[in-house]
Parts: structure tokens; C-alpha cells; sequence
């Protein structure tokens, strides 16, 4: 007989977790959930709804997962308020805004009657967040989840979204750090991985072997990495600055950036040009725009890479850094957002904030082999105990308890 997929989760976290979520998901039987968001295939809240959604089903709970539809201008939009968000200064022009709204307006319009009957609706990021104002015959609870470093946004875009955010029930952030003051009820839920992806299984070395040497890398060399989205963000052309200093030390050195392009982000490929700019056609250089489907590659390439960077200015939380450690490496990441909660600086790999610091590490730690497999050992230790899919669901379902059996107080906010 085939094991259930939480059969498979006890055997890495152990029975007593999933034991543990059967008893948190008895007063939320049969309870009808929705998620929308912007986006089936590309970026970490596509991938975690993916593996959340069949897990509250097989629980007993009525998850579905909807997905907005727009067209250039609302991506546009929302990519705008994404980098707002995370602190750059961005106007958008009325046009952009009132396109936004429209977009938003017609998604209410077709997914009326999914919505209007839920027990629980969450809406993801900025982009459906509008859609909470065409529903107010709702039944249900409504929650904002921001998956975004809102640390310190751009004030008069966070003004604007705050007037669309403010009426729902709750609201769900990464990290406390994130959240800005809100009249109701906030939760704080770090993201997480799935140990059982193809992107996250155990694979073969012949077959880790066989999928990177087909890509033109050469396993007999050093490999420093990044796998992330080409997102200005991300800083991949910082990454290659790393690179070329690292390889002055190293001259063997080979350096990947993988990544595709998410359907909600329009300025994937203004990046993926700067990158191929500052490659200067280096022949050990290899820049991969990979389909959203190549969890497989994505697996393999973390598995053979020495070093894994995930060098980002801002980052919600960064799926990649906990995929890698996952994978036994120890990650050099910015010393920014979510990065700061996975990677312990010095136990679980390093933190830095320049390219310099970045290649001084990764230098380190290829001279110093024995601290890298160490470090590695702590750092997939680390995944294990904080940010693996059962441990998201958990945290997920007792704040599904908390807002049925809220009051419905609320808080007067300036």
C-alpha cells in the first residue's frame, strides 16, 4: 500500500509532529480554505502552495488555491510595489494604479463564488490584496500574507496598500521585523521547504554527475553558486564580482547563476543582461535560465556546487538559502531579511554585505575543506528543526484556530 504523503513526512521529522497536526485539525474539519495569489510556477509562494495545499486537503480541510489574472501594466504595477515595498523609492503613475484596481475588480468578478463562501481566505502579497473590498456580503475570515521585507517600505506606496489591507482580519508577515502597524490581528510565519520535492530529495550521485556535466560544468573543479531568480534584488552581478575576486585565489574556480523567470516579473530579463554584461563572456562562467519546472537540475546543481551564495540586498525570506542547507552546504548570504533567521553567521555559514566579504568567505572556506563539511552538517540540522513544510503547516493551522474563534476587537490605529 502506498504511504500517505504525511506517512512520508514521519519518517524524516518523526510520528509525534504529524501526530501533532491531527490533533490541531480537529476543530478545522471540513472547513472550506482558499489561497489566492498571482502565480502558479515561479517564486517560493507558488512553490509552498504547491506542497500547503494537498497537505490541509489530505488533513480534512477544503483547500483550493486561485490564481489573479492580469495583463502587463498590472504586473508592471505590482513589481513597482514589490520594490517599494522593500524600500526603493518608486512613483507609479495614476494610469499603473487604476489599472491595478481594474484588474483586481474583474478577478472579484470571477472568482465570486469561490470566495463568498469561504470559511478562510488568504491573499497573498500585494497583488490580489484590493480584492477584499468587492466581497462585503464575505462569510468568512480574511488574512493578508506578505511574504515581502516590509521593514522599511516606501511610505506613500505603503499608505496607498495599507487602505486595501487595513479591513482584513489578520495579517501574516515573515518576520517581526516586517510588520508595520495594522488595526487587527498579526502573525508571525516563517516560510519553508519540502523535504520530499524533487527539488529536495536525495538524488544519485551518478545522476547529480550526469545532470551538471551535461550543463558544460566540470565536477573535477571547484563550483561556487547562486540559484535564484534574476531579480536586481538577488545582486547576481555582485555575485560575479565575488567570483572573479574568489578565483585571483582559486583558479580553477567556476561560477553558476541559475534561475528562471517568475510570470509576475517583468524586469527578470534587464537583469539576466546586466549578468551577461558582467560575465564578459568568461567561459567559466555559467548563466542558466532554467524552466520552472527544473527542480530536478535545481536539486543537482546545489548538491555539486562547493559554495553556495545567496548575496541579496533584500530578501523576504530566501527558499534558496533553506534549500541549500538543507543539501548539507553552508550558504553565504546577505546579511539581510529572512537570510539573517537561517544562516547563524560563523555556525551555519556567513554573512556579508559586499562582494568582497562574499569572496573572502568563500575563499575561507575552500581552503578550510573539514569547516565547510561541518558547517554544512549544522546547517542541514538547522533546516530540519525550523523550516521543513510540517513545522509551516503547524503554525499555519493554529493560526486558522486563533482567527475563527477570535472576538473581532479591533485596534484604532493613527
Amino acid at each position: 500500500m502506498t504511504p500517505s504523503i504525511l506517512e512520508k513526512y514521519a519518517e524524516i521529522v518523526g510520528w509525534d509532529v504529524i501526530d501533532q497536526l491531527h490533533q490541531l485539525v480537529v476543530p478545522l474539519k471540513d472547513i472550506k480554505v482558499v489561497h489566492v495569489n498571482s502565480t502558479k510556477k515561479g517564486g517560493g509562494v507558488a512553490e509552498i502552495l504547491n506542497k500547503l495545499v494537498p497537505l490541509k486537503r489530505e488533513l480534512g480541510i477544503d483547500a483550493s488555491w486561485e490564481v489573479i489574472e492580469g495583463n502587463q501594466e498590472f504586473f508592471k504595477c505590482t513589481k513597482s510595489f514589490h520594490n517599494a515595498l522593500q524600500g526603493n523609492r518608486v512613483d507609479i503613475p495614476k494610469t499603473l494604479l487604476e489599472e491595478y484596481e481594474r484588474v483586481n475588480l474583474e478577478n472579484a468578478d470571477r472568482l465570486r463564488g469561490i470566495l463568498t463562501d469561504a470559511d478562510i481566505v488568504f491573499i497573498h502579497d500585494p497583488q490580489p490584496a484590493p480584492l477584499l473590498r468587492s466581497f462585503p456580503e464575505r462569510k468568512g475570515k480574511w488574512i493578508w500574507r506578505c511574504h515581502i521585507d516590509a521593514s522599511h517600505p516606501y511610505r506613500p506606496i505603503w499608505k496607498y496598500l495599507r487602505e486595501f489591507i487595513k479591513d482584513y482580519d489578520a495579517s501574516i508577515f515573515s518576520l517581526s521585523a516586517f510588520a508595520q502597524p495594522l488595526p487587527h490581528t498579526e502573525f508571525l510565519i516563517a516560510p519553508s521547504i519540502d523535504p520530499l520535492s524533487e527539488k529536495n530529495i536525495d538524488i544519485d550521485p551518478a545522476e547529480v554527475e550526469s545532470i551538471v556535466s551535461g550543463l558544460g560544468i566540470d565536477l573535477s573543479r571547484p563550483i561556487m553558486a547562486q540559484i535564484s531568480r534574476y531579480d536586481f534584488f538577488k545582486d547576481p552581478v555582485g555575485v560575479v564580482r565575488a567570483y572573479r575576486l574568489t578565483k585571483k585565489f582559486v583558479p580553477d574556480l567556476q561560477l553558476v547563476l541559475a534561475g528562471g523567470e517568475a510570470t509576475d516579473d517583468p524586469e527578470a530579463q534587464a537583469v539576466l543582461d546586466e549578468v551577461n554584461i558582467a560575465a564578459e563572456g568568461d567561459k567559466d562562467i555559467h548563466i542558466l535560465l532554467l524552466p520552472s519546472d527544473a527542480h530536478r537540475t535545481i536539486n543537482a546543481l546545489q548538491r555539486a556546487s562547493d559554495i553556495v551564495l545567496q548575496k541579496s540586498t533584500k530578501e523576504g525570506f530566501g527558499l534558496t538559502v533553506t534549500e541549500a542547507m538543507w543539501k548539507g552546504k553552508p550558504v553565504i548570504g546577505g546579511d539581510t531579511g529572512g537570510i539573517r533567521i537561517q544562516v547563524v553567521n560563523h555556525q551555519t555559514g556567513f554573512l556579508v554585505s559586499t562582494p568582497e566579504g562574499a569572496a573572502l568567505r568563500a575563499r575561507y572556506l575552500l581552503f578550510h575543506r573539514h569547516l565547510l563539511e561541518e558547517m554544512g552538517e549544522k546547517a542541514r540540522n538547522f533546516v530540519r528543526e525550523n523550516f521543513l513544510l510540517t513545522r509551516h503547516l503547524r503554525e499555519y493551522l493554529t493560526t486558522m484556530v486563533s482567527i475563527l474563534h477570535a472576538k473581532g476587537d479591533r485596534i484604532e490605529l493613527e
